[in-house]
């Protein structure tokens, strides 16, 4: 189990190592640009609704409670916003992304994607495409609703932090190795299957990007990373236990 964390972190690793790399610098430039814009706008917004409940959620003559309550709110908004941000954020780079997947592993093993199939194939797609997409909404919205639940529950909310971030980092694992797979017509059913087989390094992975989106500056690069670095989880991992 350790060792597969540690292989996990690697592929972050192996991430900030191709997205600088020659021919495939180009295809960064829009995820980064889109993730730049949206996480300084996630910043803000958590920033200023953290001072605005704060400011309103207590009469005058409790507010000394909020030296209480600022770490559980604080807490709570950061993680709303954060999944929410990085849900718009891959949405809206998506077809970037995918391209940013193809040329990462064209450049890791030269072998090429599956030909497009003719435009007679695109209604089957679309259909398997937005089963997997409400598949995957469903899998991360019981989870979420779950977690909320264990958050609010005295006693038992101590282990919530760690949940948040299992799933935080399970989560994102699930999100970059999509661009890959879904180039391969794999979709949520194939990549969950996987991810399962090789769960350590996913976690791995996983956790190390979600700490990379909280570290200024470095938050900015995190989406370009996590499409690279999934694409060579894949590669070197996943594809073997599709």
């Amino acid at each position: 189990m350790i060792t597969g964390l540690f292989k996990g972190f690697g592929y972050i690793f192996t991430g900030l190592s191709l997205i600088t790399q020659k021919g495939i610098r180009p295809f960064v430039l829009v995820p980064l640009l889109i993730n730049t814009v949206l996480f300084a706008g996630g910043i803000w917004l958590a920033k200023s609704q953290l001072e605005y409940w704060m400011a309103h959620l207590l009469p005058s003559w409790l507010s000394w409670l909020e030296w209480l309550l600022w770490p559980i709110f604080a807490v709570l908004i950061f993680f709303v916003v954060f999944y929410v941000f990085t849900l718009v954020a891959n949405i809206l780079a998506a077809p970037f992304n995918a391209v940013l997947a193809e040329k990462v592993e064209a450049r890791l093993n030269g072998q090429p994607i599956p030909e497009f199939a003719g435009y007679k194939s695109l209604p089957a797609l679309i259909t398997r495409t937005f089963r997997s997409e409400l598949s995957k909404l469903w899998y991360m919205g019981k989870w979420f609703v779950l977690l909320l639940i264990l958050t609010v529950i005295p006693g038992v909310n101590i282990v919530a932090p760690v949940a948040w971030t299992l799933f935080g980092a399970w989560m994102l694992a699930i999100e970059y190795a999509d661009y890959p797979m879904g180039n391969h017509n794999l979709f949520f059913k194939d990549e969950l299957a996987a991810l399962k087989k090789n769960r350590a390094e996913a976690l791995g992975f996983g956790w190390l990007l979600s700490l990379m989106t909280v570290v200024p500056v470095l938050n900015f690069l995190s989406m370009p990373v996590g499409v690279a670095g999934g694409t060579a989880l894949w590669v070197k991992k996943l594809s073997k236990t599709v």
